[in-house]
C-alpha cells in the first residue's frame, strides 16, 4: 500500500521553525537561506492544504493545524534520531549533542573539545549553537550550556536583566552552575589610545556604543546599573551575538559590551582587547549547565558533564 507522506525534505525546516519560532533561525539552525525555508513551508502547506503559521512583522506563530502537525512531527523525528544514535552507538563510540549559546559554544567550549576527545576518544561531542529555549525532553540536546535566572532565586533589583529563557520546561532538569554573568565594556587598545580617556562609566558615552542583538537591553541596563542616564546616542552599532560585538571593537568600529568570561578568552590571546573599567555588576541570571533527570546517568553524559564541571571551576577566581 502506498504511503501518504509529505515531501520528507520540508519536514526538517517546519519543525525548526515551529521551535524556534522564526524562519530566520531555523535557516541559521540548518545552514540554508530563509528563501529556501520559507519555500519548503509553503511547499509543505501547499501539500496539507492547510496553512500552518501565521506571519507576523517579526516572527511566526503556528495555528491550531501547525500546533496539531508539530507535535507529531516533533515526535517522529525524535524517535528516528533516538533509533538513529541508538545504531551509531553499537560500535562502542558514543555520540553527545550538547547545545550551546553561540558565543560559549566558539569561544569557550570548542577550543577546549580537543583535550577531551584525546582523552575520551570513543565519545564524539556534537555542538549545535542556539539562543533558543532548549527543550530536554526531546532530541534537541543531551546537555545544554545556557545564560538565564534560575527558578526560585531571589535577584536584587536593579541587576542588569538577561532577556534570553534557558528553558521552557524545567520539570525533570539538573542545572549545574557554571559562572557568572559579569558584563564589562571592552574597547580596542588603539582606538582608546587614539580617543578619549575612560576613567568612569558615563565616559564610554564618548564612544560609540556597540550593541549585540541576543542581549540587546545590555547596555540600557549597564548604564542604569551605574546611575549613568540613558541617552540617544549616535549611530548605534549592533551584531548578532557577543563574539561578533567583540570582533566589531577589536576593529575599533567603537566600544562593546560583553561577559567577562568572553573578555578573559580574548586577554589570554593577546592585549589588543582591553576593559578600561572593572566589572564590578553582576547580572540577573548566571550561566548553567542543564540536563534533564532521564540522561543523567548514560556514562558518556556524566563523564562530559564532569569533564565542563572541572573547566569551569578551574577557571573561577580563588577566594580568601
Amino acid at each position: 500500500m502506498r504511503r501518504t507522506l509529505p515531501p520528507l525534505t520540508t519536514l526538517r525546516p517546519f519543525e525548526s521553525a515551529a521551535r524556534l519560532g522564526s524562519f530566520s533561525a531555523a535557516a541559521e539552525e540548518l545552514a540554508l537561506t530563509q528563501g529556501a525555508v520559507s519555500l519548503q513551508i509553503r511547499n509543505l502547506e501547499d501539500f496539507l492544504g492547510r496553512k500552518l503559521f501565521e506571519r507576523k512583522v517579526r516572527k511566526v506563530v503556528l495555528t491550531d493545524d501547525g500546533r496539531e502537525y508539530y507535535e507529531t512531527c516533533r515526535r517522529a523525528l525524535e524517535e528516528l534520531e533516538r533509533v538513529t544514535r541508538r545504531m551509531q552507538g553499537q560500535d562502542g563510540h558514543t555520540i553527545v549533542t550538547v547545545s550551546a549559546l553561540p558565543t560559549i559554544a566558539t569561544m569557550w567550549l570548542m577550543p577546549k573539545l580537543s583535550d577531551f576527545s584525546s582523552t575520551y576518544p570513543d565519545i564524539e561531542v556534537r555542538v549545535v549553537t542556539s539562543i533558543a529555549p532548549v527543550d530536554l525532553r526531546g532530541s534537541d540536546a543531551d546537555i545544554a550550556l545556557r545564560v538565564g535566572r534560575l527558578p526560585g532565586k531571589h535577584y536584587p533589583r536593579g541587576l542588569p536583566g538577561i532577556d534570553l529563557v534557558m528553558t521552557e520546561h524545567w520539570e525533570g532538569v539538573v542545572a549545574d552552575y557554571l559562572f557568572d554573568d559579569v558584563l564589562v565594556p571592552v574597547i580596542s587598545r588603539k582606538l582608546l589610545d587614539q580617543g578619549a580617556r575612560i576613567e568612569q562609566p558615563r565616559d564610554v558615552l564618548k564612544y560609540s556604543l556597540i550593541h549585540t542583538a541576543s542581549r540587546r537591553n545590555a547596555w540600557r541596563d549597564w548604564l542604569r546599573a551605574h546611575d549613568v542616564p540613558e541617552e540617544k546616542h549616535r549611530s548605534p552599532v549592533e551584531y548578532g551575538h557577543f563574539f561578533m560585538a567583540a570582533k566589531a571593537a577589536l576593529d575599533c568600529k567603537g566600544i562593546a559590551i560583553i561577559p567577562h568570561k568572553l573578555f578573559e578568552t580574548y586577554r589570554h590571546r593577546s592585549n589588543d582587547l582591553i576593559a578600561p573599567l572593572a566589572p564590578d555588576v553582576p547580572s540577573a541570571g548566571e550561566y548553567y549547565m542543564l540536563t534533564h533527570e532521564s540522561r543523567i546517568d548514560s556514562p558518556a553524559i556524566r563523564i562530559l558533564r564532569k569533564w565542563i564541571l572541572l573547566m569551569a571551576d578551574a577557571e573561577r577566581p580563588l577566594t580568601a
